[in-house]
């Protein structure tokens, strides 16, 4: 048996054994996912969306106190083991994602001026 994890926005499927986090199905995938504890819950940096009607094995006590007060659907790629079929998308890089906001705002006072 099989489970099946689709990595957004790269839009990269690949298949796992149930069970395998989705850090690690990730790395097998080659997808580059920011982390700082190796994988061990400390860094709060590989949280990932899950779209509904993904399939996860039950949130366990330490990512659930991890996440307290963040919206639903995030999990920790390190802690979410997978069950069936999962759709995860990967947080843009923050710096990545000021410097884009910044272009934008820069890109609307430009078209203003003109």
């Amino acid at each position: 048996m099989s489970a099946e994890v689709t990595f957004l926005p790269a839009g990269k499927t690949i298949k796992v054994r149930p069970g395998t986090t989705l850090l690690d199905a990730a790395k097998q995938a080659g997808i580059a996912v920011r982390t700082r504890c190796d994988g061990k819950a400390a860094c709060f940096m590989c949280k990932m969306e899950v779209k509904p009607g993904s399939e996860l094995m039950p949130i366990g006590d330490v990512e659930r106190r991890k996440l307290a007060g963040l919206e639903d659907g995030m999990r920790l790629s390190c802690q979410a083991r997978v069950k069936g079929k999962v759709q995860a998308e990967i947080p843009m890089d923050p710096l990545r994602a000021a410097v884009l906001k910044q272009l934008a705002r820069q890109a609307e006072e430009d078209d203003k001026l003109w």
